[in-house]
This record gives structure tokens, sequence and C-alpha cells, in this order.
């Protein structure tokens, strides 16, 4: 009898000895509850309808993802009208921009908020600043996982950066160094980690801001050898960077994009330029 309780028991916990989550990185766009004309936003910016954020909350739903790292969203009641406050914790960047970095979290999950890495906002008192790096710790199946969240400089998509004399690219670089230390950090540490989001920055080949990033710990990119099909197919810029044990946790062949049933061009801006990005991980 004893060992059948025994066999019983082990059975039991055999699920939680393995927990697969859902990690997804989405660009929504402006996603503000400020109204056409506040100060804060562009001029012409196409402000959000009913039906726009009935799309979003559908996609958002379809998209069943247990972490979503999000970028260009103005804080909680943003988050909250794409998804579902009563399924989901927020955490954003300390920060007025509208378009913050943060995180949807499902609740259940065990989470806690690291200090923002203010290091990467390089023009915090701009009009539209450089934005920080949301940073969080999620627990899974007794395993800690360290998120960082970022929004890069636009406008270095490709261009080298070694000796570049270009705003954007001088800025970049700055910003990856600054990553590479968080990452080092990481490493020194042995924390799982990842870093994910909107990097403004083809990655494929011998690139130098990975090259960068790399060189502070070994990381796995999951978008590696992978196109974008997103708005009819594009080269990756939002991506998934794995570090640590984290490389271990990620299911082959698990990236996923979810991409727009509108085809329509006027959708970019309703619903936005950017598809969700996901990989499973399996936690060990």
């Amino acid at each position: 009898m004893r060992i059948v309780v025994l066999v019983l028991s082990l059975l039991v916990a055999l699920p939680s000895a393995a927990r697969e989550i859902k990690l997804s990185t989405w660009n929504i766009a402006w996603l503000t509850t400020k109204p056409a004309g506040h100060p804060a936003l562009p001029r012409g910016l196409h402000i959000r309808t009913p039906a726009d954020y009935a799309l979003l909350q559908r996609y958002a739903e379809r998209l069943e993802a247990d972490i979503v790292a999000l970028q260009e969203v103005d804080g909680r009641l943003a988050a909250a009208r794409v998804f579902d406050a009563a399924g989901y914790d927020f955490h954003f960047t300390d920060e007025t921009d509208v378009q913050r970095p943060g995180f949807a979290i499902r609740r259940g999950l065990a989470w806690r908020a690291n200090p923002d890495l203010m290091e990467l906002d390089l023009a915090p008192n701009a009009r539209f600043s450089l934005r920080r790096g949301a940073d969080i710790t999620v627990e899974i199946a007794g395993r800690s996982l360290r998120l960082l969240n970022v929004h890069l400089r636009a406008g270095c998509t490709w261009d080298a950066i070694a000796g570049s004399e270009r705003v954007a690219c001088v800025e970049l670089a700055r910003q990856a160094g600054h990553i590479a230390r968080w990452i080092a950090a990481r490493r020194v540490a042995g924390e799982a980690f990842a870093v994910l989001g909107d990097f403004n920055r083809r990655m494929e080949g011998d690139d130098d801001v990975f090259a960068i990033l790399a060189r502070a710990a070994p990381l796995t990119r999951a978008t590696e050898g992978f196109s974008n099909p997103c708005w009819g197919g594009a080269v990756f810029i939002d991506h998934i960077l794995l570090g640590g044990a984290a490389r271990e946790w990620l299911v082959p062949r698990s990236l996923r994009v979810m991409v727009y049933r509108e085809t329509d061009r006027s959708f970019r801006d309703r619903l936005s330029d950017h598809c969700p990005v996901s990989v499973t991980l399996d936690v060990r």
C-alpha cells in the first residue's frame, strides 16, 4: 500500500514539474486613452474607435499568451482596453511617456517588479523620449525568469554602428551597451533571462548590435533564420533573446507570429504596424 501511495504521489507531482508558458512581444502602436489633439500625441495620429478596440481585444484573446511584453502603450488603463484586467496584471515603466514598455502578466503567475533600466532613455526630457526598459522577475514552477522589455532607438535598422556618425546609430550603440551590462549582471547572478521587444533592428547575419549583446553572455535569438509574415512579409525587428537556462527552455519550432486577418493597409493604424511574436518555454 505504501508503494502504491508513493507511485500515485509521483504521478500527481509530474505535471507541476514541467510548466509551459507562452511568452510574447507586441508593439501596439500608440495605444493611449488620450483624446485627439492632446499635446502629448503627434499631429494626425489615428485615434482608435470602439470597433478598433474590439478587434484588438479579439486578437489579444486569440494570442492566449501568459506574458506579453508591450511597447507603445500609455499605461495600465490603455492596456486594459485590449487585455482583460480580470485575467491579466500590468506593469509599466515609471515615466510619463505615451509610448511606454510594460508587461501584461496572466493572473496566477507570481511576479515582482525590478527597477526600470533607466539608462536606456538617452533623452528623458524630450517630448518623445527614448524610453526606459521594463524589468520584471516571474516565478514559474519554482524557477525564476528575469525579463527585460525594450523599445530601442529607431532609424538605424541595418547600418553598421561601428564608427558610424549617424545620431540614430550612435544612440542605438549606447543603448546596446546598457543592455549588454544588464545581460552581464544576469550571467554573473546565474539567472535565466530574456530580452525582448521592439529592437528597431534587423539582426540577421553578423549584426554588430547582436554581437555587442552576445559578448555579455551566450544568447539564443528565437527569430533567427525566420522571416516575419506580418503585413505581407518583412525582416524581424521585434525579437526574443534568451539567455542562461532560458535557452534550454525554448521549445523547438515554437516561434509564432499572429498575423491580422484584415489586409487593407488602413488597419495598420487601427490595429498596429507590428504583429505579436511569441515562443513557448518549457520551464523545467
